[in-house]
């Protein structure tokens, strides 16, 4: 079953009930006037176990510790924004497998050429799903982005990445005038950076829920990163925002700012359908496929990661 997310963008005081995430206005809360009656009616209950991402975006909101306990158990994965409404705070459960000891030892003892042909394949299938991007939105030749592709060696000593990205980003957003791909940068790079973070929550629950530790990647290794891992492995997967970011852009509606109608359309990426091992699914769905591919490689009983392919 595909886990639910949730938003909150105004105050609410989220709080456990019979095991359910409980939702109520802070008003109906602080004010003792409300008939009982009327206040079962202003409260709002969700199952906790159908939630798979909660997002947190504004200062006014209350969670018990009850409820985060509850969320972390079910494998959820929390996200807290600051006040631009971007993400910021990503927390997620400790353990989620039953044999995680063990998959740590195997993820730990990963050889450095395993973890280069890992890369390789992500790469390769990365700059794939670019180019089909390309195809489909812009209609432009992307024949030197499937020979990259095909040209990815092992670790990707030749960057293939970074070349295949400049060229995919000139000419996905090349009529915008003054857009780069930069985090900082001019819209739309704030829609993109609000769905990479959505994307990032969803590959890093899924990897704890396969046992592995998102904070050790295979290729990106950055000291002050918790979620290298986690970002090694969405590479495929960006794509996908990249599309859905393409289409809010040109879909006549004002972009400049990151309104509740853009946030809602961004909070929908772990529902978009993608294509995985010749099946449709739910991109959230796809991603525990592809997690639980890299653990089997790690212990040996795989050589290659299940990606999705646009």
């Amino acid at each position: 079953m595909i886990k639910k997310t949730l938003y909150f963008g105004n105050p609410a005081y989220l709080s456990l009930w019979n095991g359910q995430l409980a939702i109520k206005l802070p008003e109906v809360v602080k004010n003792g006037q409300f008939p009982d009656n009327l206040k079962k009616q202003l409260e709002v209950t969700k199952p906790i176990e159908d939630i798979g991402v909660l997002v947190l975006d504004h200062k006014q909101i209350t969670i018990t510790s009850g409820v985060l306990e509850a969320l972390l158990a079910n494998n959820c994965a929390v996200i807290t924004c600051d006040s631009k409404s971007m993400p910021v705070g990503l927390v997620l459960p400790l353990y989620g497998n039953t044999t995680q000891n063990e998959r740590f030892r195997q993820q730990l003892d990963a050889s450095l050429p395993l973890k280069k042909q890992l890369w390789q394949q992500t790469i390769k299938m990365k700059i794939e799903n670019q180019a089909t991007v390309l195809q489909f939105c812009k209609k432009v030749e992307v024949q030197c982005m499937r020979i990259w592709a095909s040209d990815v060696k092992s670790g990707d000593p030749n960057n293939l990445e970074a070349r295949a990205a400049a060229f995919y980003w000139k000419e996905l957003f090349g009529d915008l005038n003054g857009f780069t791909r930069d985090r900082e940068g001019i819209p739309p790079n704030h829609l993109l950076n609000f769905g990479y973070a959505i994307l990032r929550a969803v590959v890093a629950r899924s990897l704890v829920t396969s046992g592995l530790l998102p904070t050790l990647g295979i290729h990106h290794h950055n000291r002050y990163n918790a979620y290298c891992l986690a970002d090694d492995i969405m590479e495929p997967y960006r794509p996908y925002v990249d599309e859905l970011v393409f289409s809010l852009v040109n879909s006549g509606a004002g972009y400049s700012e990151l309104t509740k109608e853009l946030k809602a359309q961004l909070l929908g990426i772990p529902t978009l359908e993608v294509s995985i091992s010749g099946r449709r699914s739910p991109l959230m769905v796809a991603v525990g496929q592809t997690t639980a591919s890299l653990s089997k490689c790690f212990n040996g009983d795989l050589r290659h990661i299940v990606y999705p392919e646009r």
